[in-house]
């Protein structure tokens, strides 16, 4: 679990990991990403252990990831953000997926909770890699991963730590996984995603634009989805439209209409460049709705 400067939600994410019902002992690694350390000695572990660690590698949730992952102990690695939860029988529900040798990565359903209430998305029980070019389906959430610790070490590989403002890295793990083993899921909704605070994502626009940029070039498979590639297409269309860029705005909507007429965010793009909406309210207004941009 990486953190950094939000100690309140960090104890709510960390005490749900602590409350998992039917599993062996968990150890939490948590790494701090620049700021200091915390071994969060007031929360009730059970048979549970937790170690806390600085981040030793790049700056930034790769990083911290990363150096989660070299310091785990166990066969199985699992990821949570800081503000987010696990339901109690999440983990217990997942283990099971891994009997399944080609297994490398499983999932859960999420239950979204934003300033418009709670929404519940429940997953698809399994993707391969046209599925994620296609989409990049959001019930699978990096808060809800577990993932052999083997593969990471070793063919998957390591978060992508070249990754711009670590934008997508979940989106990128979950490609490579699919191009070396299984992605699974439990599609019930067992864990819950913070849409109600703001995100340091939120509002990154350049950040957005120099990772979903990086993300088509590092995966040429994307050519294979005139959908997949409109939908970062527009994406990234949309960020410069937030950030005021008309010029690179239309170019990148023009990309995507030509690979997929009826991409939405191209369209919207367009209008956020022109200043007709803000790129925050339309996020906002997504967001309350429990979707994203």
């Amino acid at each position: 679990m990486a953190t950094r400067d939000r100690p309140q939600l960090l104890r709510r994410a960390v005490a749900s990991v602590f409350a998992q019902e039917n599993v062996p002992p968990i150890e939490v690694v948590l790494v701090y990403d620049g700021t200091p350390i915390d071994e969060l000695f007031d929360l009730e572990r059970g048979p549970h252990t937790l170690r806390a660690v600085n981040n030793a590698r790049t700056p930034g949730l790769a990083g911290a990831r990363n150096t989660g992952i070299m310091q785990a102990s166990a066969p199985l690695i699992a990821f949570c953000d800081d503000d987010d939860e696990w339901k109690p029988g999440k983990l217990a529900a997942q283990l099971g997926l891994f009997d399944d040798p080609e297994v490398v990565l499983a999932a859960t359903g999420i239950e979204i909770h934003s300033t418009g209430g709670k929404h519940e998305r429940l997953s698809p029980a399994s993707v391969d890699l046209d599925d994620l070019l296609r989409s990049r389906i959001t019930e699978l959430h990096p808060s809800s991963f577990v993932v052999r610790a083997a593969e990471l070490r070793g063919p998957l590989g390591l978060v992508d730590e070249e990754l711009p403002a670590s934008y997508g890295e979940d989106y990128d793990v979950l490609l490579r996984a699919a191009k070396v083993g299984r992605i699974v899921a439990v599609p019930e909704a067992l864990t819950i995603i913070h849409w109600d605070r703001t995100s340091f994502f939120s509002e990154k626009w350049q950040g957005i634009v120099d990772g979903l940029s990086y993300l088509l070039q590092k995966h040429p498979e994307f050519t294979r989805s005139g959908v997949g590639q409109a939908r970062i297409e527009g994406q990234i269309a949309f960020a410069h439209g937030a950030l005021g860029d008309r010029s690179s705005a239309r170019s990148w909507a023009r990309r995507a209409i030509g690979h997929d007429a009826r991409q939405p965010r191209a369209y919207l793009a367009m209008m956020v460049g022109l200043g007709l909406v803000s790129g925050e309210r339309v996020v906002s207004a997504l967001n309350r709705r429990g979707r994203g941009m």
